[in-house]
């Protein structure tokens, strides 16, 4: 079993127009609606592709309710742990430049909060199962409220995937993570090293079991204790990324929960890589083409480097 953590859901608003002007009125080509945060686009991949798989989080407001009225259209189970305020929205505009993303804040919560959600993730977890926790965490959140909860789920036994951000990704690797997932922008402003495999290494030298480093159109870079490898997308023009990462770790999550650790996640490059690029094709976040993920999955080739890289 499958099961994301999304601490800070979001309702995603995407509004699709030729060219975004600051200052100007615009018209919108389309406008969507989708529940969103990246724990949450996850799961909708990973259910998509037919994997069973549930989600929780904080969840607040009549933002939340509506959040949640949208999710029940999909096979994901829901399980989310109530608190006082206003699920938070987010607005991507797609435009023929890219991606243009405003992000709110998200309801604060407490440490008594966070209690609540690490009792309710691990009662509806077993030993061997993949946990995901992904994206940002709300105003209010403490240091260790986050490291405390990944800790907890590895000695019940749980295979965490994590994929957060700061100087969250130190204290998370030092809770013993099966995999982090930074992107190398993350890590370098994480770790202050310039090489990501340098920074890679450096969150398993603090504990995490693998480390995966999303590189946007130079595709992704596995480290473990075994050594390093590549795996590069074919170009893609236009789309739209602001979900690709979430599926790579959806990607990331299936094969962990097939049994892959250390140097066998190579294997699964491929995959990571293809649903990544998959989803840059898709409107909204959340969703994969999956005609162009079969189709790419088999023209990705990984490359082990060298050791002293």
């Amino acid at each position: 079993m499958i099961h994301t953590v999304t601490p800070n859901p979001a309702l995603d608003l995407t509004y699709r127009l030729a060219h975004l002007q600051v200052g100007e009125v615009h018209r919108a080509d389309d406008v969507t609606e989708t529940p969103g945060g990246k724990g949450i686009n996850v799961a909708r991949v990973l259910a998509a592709l037919g994997h069973e798989v549930d989600c929780g989080g904080f969840l607040g407001g009549s933002t939340g309710e509506h959040l949640e009225h949208l999710l029940s259209h999909s096979s994901v189970h829901q399980d989310w742990t109530l608190v006082a305020g206003e699920t938070r929205r987010t607005v991507t505009i797609v435009d023929e430049a890219g991606a243009t993303l405003i992000n709110e804040p998200g309801p604060p919560v407490a440490h008594r909060d966070w209690e609540r959600l690490s009792r309710a993730v691990q009662a509806r977890t077993r030993a061997g199962d993949v946990v995901v926790i992904s994206g940002s965490t709300p105003p209010g959140t403490g240091e260790t409220d986050l490291p405390d909860l990944v800790r907890a789920l590895v000695d019940a036994g749980a295979q965490v995937i994590v994929d957060t951000s700061g100087p969250a990704l130190l204290t998370v690797a030092a809770a013993g993570p099966a995999v982090l997932k930074p992107n190398h922008l993350e890590l370098q402003a994480a770790t202050g090293l310039d090489d990501p495999v340098a920074g890679a290494r450096e969150l398993l030298r603090r504990g995490a079991g693998a480390v995966l480093v999303s590189r946007g159109s130079d595709g992704v870079l596995l480290v473990t204790a075994d050594g390093a490898w590549l795996a590069r997308p074919e170009p893609i023009s236009g789309g739209n990324p602001t979900g690709a990462g979430d599926a790579a770790v959806a990607a990331l999550a299936a094969a962990v929960a097939s049994g892959a650790e250390g140097a066998a996640l190579a294997g699964h490059l491929p995959d990571v890589v293809a649903l990544s690029a998959a989803a840059v094709l898709m409107p909204t976040a959340g969703a994969v083409d999956t005609d162009a993920y079969a189709r790419l999955r088999t023209s990705i080739r990984t490359e082990p480097l060298d050791a002293a890289c």
